[in-house]
């Protein structure tokens, strides 16, 4: 592999890329898709368009992220593609903005609905990466958003729907690891990470409570939720007693990549166990990416 198309790659974060499938594929199960005996082809075909058009929409965000932070990149990460020189800064932004294209022309091949949503996700990527991301409170929140929205999205894939409000979830979440990463380049941000695993504790519970008001499945999803909380504890109270930016950065990439364990966990709450198991496999994949590109 050339090292200019190893540089296009590391700026689209491969490793975080199935976390946005995941998303799509919990949203797919509370809409219900899997409630269907018989799943036709054209159903098939738009789970297809819709996750192929979240990767691009989260891929053409984290190249636009880069792009405007390459004055900040220059000095407190300069080994990154755009400001070490590999990838010019027109090239990468040009880059970023045919991913969102590409992400939200997919998701209309699957219906109106989707294209309306995968628009709307991508005006909230790019007010994040141009503007909210500054701000310690909005940056998170809109950062929550966007996982929000891409929960939606997979819930879109049968037209207009009622449960709008279970984005709230990843919102509270992605909000966290935000949070969290406040204090990656530094360090000393036991605060944030207090609050953080507040936010975490509410997640599980609004799963559980969701799962066991809307069906009857709440006895599968807690070895999901049992192993989502093992993850992201684990290296968020090691973040905790020794506050280092190591540390700290280990706890935000614990989060990022147990997100397709939480999206399984509420997809199992939807629908049938093993379609859970089948999300899971998508964790092994990032975790060996994750070896291979940054996550954070």
């Amino acid at each position: 592999m050339s090292t200019v198309l190893k540089g296009y790659l590391r700026l689209a974060r491969p490793a975080n890329l199935p976390t946005a499938a995941a998303d799509i594929l919990a949203g797919i199960a509370i809409a219900g898709v899997l409630s269907n005996d018989f799943i036709g082809l054209e159903i098939v075909y738009k789970v297809i368009f819709l996750v192929f058009a979240s990767v691009f929409l989260y891929a053409g965000g984290v190249v636009l992220n880069d792009v405007f932070d390459v004055n900040l990149d220059k000095v407190e990460r300069p080994e990154r593609p755009i400001p070490s020189g590999l990838i010019p800064l027109k090239s990468a932004a040009l880059y970023g903005v045919l991913l969102l294209i590409l992400g939200i022309v997919l998701a209309f091949f699957s219906g109106s609905f989707s294209g309306i949503i995968s628009f709307v996700l991508a005006f909230f990527i790019v007010l994040y990466d141009a503007f909210s991301k500054k701000d310690g409170f909005l940056g998170p929140l809109n950062m929550g958003l966007c996982r929000g929205l891409n929960l939606i999205l997979g819930m879109s894939i049968l037209g207009a729907f009622s449960q709008w409000w279970y984005a709230g979830i990843p919102l509270a979440y992605i909000f966290a690891i935000t949070v969290i990463s406040r204090g990656e380049v530094h360090g000393n941000n036991k605060n944030h990470i207090i609050w953080a695993g507040v936010l975490y504790i509410l997640v599980i519970l609004a799963i559980a409570t969701i799962v066991m008001s809307k069906t009857e499945n709440i006895v599968q999803v807690i070895p999901f939720l049992a192993l989502f909380a093992f993850l992201v504890f684990k290296p968020l109270i090691r973040a905790y007693n020794l506050n280092s930016p190591q540390n700290i950065k280990k706890a935000v990439i614990a989060g990022v990549l147990s997100l397709i364990v939480l999206d399984a966990s509420l997809a199992v709450g939807f629908s049938v166990w093993w379609y859970g198991l089948l999300l899971l496999l998508l964790l092994p994949l990032s975790l060996l990416l994750s070896k291979l590109f940054a996550v954070t």
